[in-house]
């Protein structure tokens, strides 16, 4: 592996507004797909380093320090000028989250070519998706980066829909596929796919993606577990876990990380191990699909996208 197995994480680092336990009341919280992706890794004993445009502003300043204190590298972050962005969260009865945003002109936008001069040195693997491959001006940016990844790095791909910032869905999903023939790993919700595909079977759509060239797709099914297929035909499923539902903020985010977590211990990242990832056995596939479960589950069973550590994921799957 490259330089200990470096997972870089592009994209969006943005403060959460969500409901606090006194009722009526709200609380900042750290979170953006991206970050939240970062954070699990790193948590999970992965050496993760944020791709990010963090603010100066106060807000800014405690997305840092989060991003930080769980053991993320910074060193490729850009000191932005502009404010940070806010997502507020509304928890309903069944502890789905529902998101709107506040990101006109904020620091998660801006991206410049220059600003990844050496993102991708020394990694294993890149991850991004939801707002930061679909927001301008930076969106274009970042895509570009992907596919400069793809030559030297695995490729991992989240489209983590937000139906009221995306626009048209069919405008999304025309770049969702130009994402399939970059990427090597992709992970979506059947949420997502609802608002992409109205009407079509998870199970369908699976099959199409993995014909798009990943190496691996994840439909992720709620309470319900995952869907998943291989480039080279194996299709299998994994239930979820029983949990008491605290709320799902940031629980595909943990899904996605503990998934190339996974992949990072079984030594199936980085473009020498691209067709061993092709070629994952089921059996193999399904012990990666149940930590990835377990991941989730233990981050809706509490407040908040609080990710599972190492040893909490080792003992809630003993």
């Amino acid at each position: 592996m490259a330089d200990n197995g470096v997972i870089a994480v592009a994209g969006e680092a943005l403060v959460d507004v969500v409901p606090a336990p006194a009722e009526g009341y709200f609380e900042f919280a750290p979170g953006g797909s991206p970050a939240n992706v970062a954070v699990g890794l790193a948590r999970l004993g992965v050496p993760a380093r944020m791709l990010a445009r963090l603010g100066r502003d106060f807000l800014g300043r405690r997305l840092r320090a989060h991003l930080e204190g769980n053991g993320v590298d910074l060193s490729h972050v850009v000191d932005a000028p502009e404010q940070s962005s806010l997502a507020l969260v509304e928890v309903g009865p069944d502890g789905v989250a529902d998101y709107d945003f506040r990101i006109s002109g904020t620091a998660d936008w801006q991206w410049t070519p220059d600003e990844l001069t050496g993102a991708l040195d020394g990694i294993v693997a890149l991850h991004s998706g939801s707002l930061a491959l679909t927001v301008e001006p930076g969106a274009a940016v970042l895509r570009e980066l992907m596919v400069k990844a793809a030559g030297s790095a695995t490729v991992s791909y989240d489209p983590n829909c937000r139906p009221r910032l995306m626009g048209d869905p069919a405008e999304v999903l025309r770049g969702v596929h130009e994402m399939l023939a970059v990427a090597d790993v992709v992970k979506v919700s059947d949420e997502d796919l609802r608002w992409l595909l109205p009407g079509v079977p998870p199970g369908e759509v699976l099959d199409d993606w993995a014909g798009r060239g990943p190496a691996l797709v994840a439909v992720t099914l709620g309470g319900d577990g995952v869907l998943a297929a291989t480039a080279e035909g194996i299709r299998t499923s994994m239930p979820g876990r029983a949990v008491d539902v605290v709320d799902t903020v940031g629980a595909g985010d943990s899904f996605s990380a503990a998934l190339l977590a996974a992949l990072h211990a079984r030594d199936l990242l980085g473009p020498a191990r691209r067709e061993a990832l092709r070629g994952i056995p089921a059996l193999r596939l399904d012990e990666v699909l149940e930590e990835c479960v377990t991941a989730a589950a233990l981050t809706c069973s509490r407040r908040g996208a609080r990710p599972p550590t190492a040893d909490e994921l080792r003992a809630a799957l003993h």
